[in-house]
């Protein structure tokens, strides 16, 4: 499946292709990016990294950002 990913650390949209019945947790682990720090959208919702993708999907991925 392709999916329209864009991610805003690096303020990019790629698309990127993944195994039809993958979840949020096989695109970050594809994307190499660390679970714990960010938040996964879909159609403006949040999603579990359980979440199983759709092919033509848009998924936007935010960075959370804590300090003190």
């Amino acid at each position: 499946m392709k999916l329209n990913v864009f991610y805003d650390r690096e303020n990019t949209e790629k698309t990127i292709e993944l195994a039809d019945n993958s979840s949020v947790k096989d695109l970050l682990k594809k994307m190499k990016i660390n679970p714990v720090t960010v938040i996964v959208g879909i159609k403006d919702q949040i999603v579990l990294e359980d979440e199983k993708l759709k092919d033509k999907g848009n998924i936007k991925i935010i960075s959370v950002i804590s300090g003190g």
